[in-house]
Parts: C-alpha cells; structure tokens; sequence
C-alpha cells in the first residue's frame, strides 16, 4: 500500500520538507509537513496507519470522560511520514492527543518546554545533537514529561544508555504497532516498559569493565566519537584542543586494530562503554 496515498486518503496533507508542528499549525489550515524515511520505515508506517484504521477501538468504560484528562503526546521524529503514522496509531487509542510534532532535538526541547505534554515518544535518531544527552535535559526542563525511546536502534547498549539517561520506555519501530500503546499508558503513569526481547538481552548481557586497558579519558574520547560528536566538541568537554583529541583518536583507532569510524561505533557497543 503507497504510503503517501493512504495518508491522503486519511485527510492528511503533505509537502517535500519536515519542520516542527503543533495542532495550532494545523488547526490554522496549513499542511501537515512530512518527508520520506527510509525503505524499513515506510514499512512500518504502513503497518501503523493499517492498525490505525482497523481497530475501532471504543472509548472505555468507567468514570465520565471529564474526569480523566487526555494523556498530552509530543511525537520527535526526523521523518514525517513516520510522525504521521504514529499520529495516527495514538490518536486512535481513546484518551490520547497529540499535541505536537518535532523534527529534531532543539524543536523537541522548544515544545517540551512549551506545551509539558504527559509523554514524548523520542526516536534516537535525528538532526540537531544527540538525543541520547537531551534526555536528561528534557527530563530537568519537564519533570512531568515521560519519555519512551522510540527506535530502529536494537543493541542492548542503546537501551541500557536511555534508560540510565531517564527513559521510562524502550521500544522498537519494527514492534510498535503491538507495544507503542501499551508503552505509552505505562509511562503516563510513570510506569517502565521495555522491548520484551531487549529486556532479555539486557538482563544476560551485563555491561563489561574497562576493556585493553584503555584510560578513562580515552573511554571518554571513544564514548563520544561513538555518539557522533566533532573533535571540537569533544576538546571543549575534556579541556582539550580538538588537534589533540584527533591524534588521540588516531592512536585508539591503530591500537585496537580499528580501521573505520563503524568499526569504533561497534568496539563502543559490543563493550558497553556508551553506559559509562
């Protein structure tokens, strides 16, 4: 099924480029940015806007609905057309609203702040920094807000690392038609959830000590290479020049036999240095 014919189809508008959006844009009449992802998300889009549309699912039971406010959603994705899916899955669920979408991390951080929603659905992933080291900072900016990493991301390293940064949730986007919900109502009630498979491997894949001898600065310097920070940034953060943490990165690189930036991202991971 066309991913962008189906969203069409719902009353959905969409253009070439992604910017943040908030119910105020689109209650304002104007589109509803989106942009391709890649060919796995598309997928799970499609997936999402099929449960979305085939489950009707009715409004509960219980209290009258004025006593139980609508768990507030701010949805962080770089794509749009996955934003759009995961609109679609949540909004279909009786009891929560999307108040908002953001495209990067400063727009993440701008409507966190702005509009203290109950959850924020948070991919890995995206423009703007590091939303491994946001999370933190967003949960100091809103103590209220509850975050659920949602990712593509399935090595336990990256779990462990979001849920000591704050997390409350860790799922995957290939399992999110069948967990998303359930993540979400739990971490509303400040309630952890965690990929079932992940949490598996977590519990049997404990994080190992210092491996080759390596010093705490140059854990510190492969740790941060690892998460995609410039040399500059990480000269700032040891007081070091960026000249300097470039010959040390070089020298790590030939110690441990580590030929490409992909090979140092796995050493990071396979020894569980991204948790330190």
């Amino acid at each position: 099924m066309d991913v962008f014919r189906s969203l069409d189809s719902c009353g959905i508008a969409r253009t070439d480029t992604g910017t943040a959006t908030d119910d105020g844009a689109a209650a304002g009449g104007q589109h509803v940015p989106m942009t391709r992802g890649t060919a796995d998300e598309d997928v799970a889009v499609s997936s999402l806007q099929s449960v979305a549309s085939e489950k009707d699912r009715p409004v509960s039971s219980g209290k009258p609905q004025d006593e139980d406010p609508p768990v507030t959603i701010v949805v962080a994705d770089d794509h749009g057309v996955v934003r759009a899916g995961l609109r679609l899955l949540l909004e279909a669920e009786s009891g929560f609203e999307v108040v908002a979408e953001a495209e990067d991390v400063p727009s993440t951080h701008r409507l966190v702040r702005s509009r203290h929603p109950r959850v924020l659905v948070l991919d890995l992933n995206m423009p703007g920094g590091s939303s491994l080291e946001a999370i933190p900072k967003l949960r100091e900016e809103a103590p209220e807000t509850q975050i659920v990493v949602l990712t593509m991301q399935d090595d336990p390293a990256f779990a462990r690392e979001a849920l000591n940064a704050g997390a409350v949730g860790f799922i995957l986007k290939r399992s999110a038609e069948d967990e998303l919900i359930q993540a979400v109502r739990l971490a509303a009630r400040g309630e952890p959830y965690i990929n079932p498979q992940l949490g598996v491997r977590l519990a049997v894949e404990p994080p190992p000590g210092p491996p080759d001898g390596l010093s705490e600065e140059e854990i510190e310097i492969l740790r941060l290479v690892a998460l995609g920070h410039t040399n500059a940034d990480i000269g700032e953060r040891l007081f070091l020049s960026g000249r300097t943490v470039e010959t040390h990165r070089i020298r790590l690189q030939k110690r441990l036999e580590l030929n490409t930036r992909a090979e140092l991202v796995r050493y990071v991971l396979d020894r569980g240095l991204l948790d330190r």
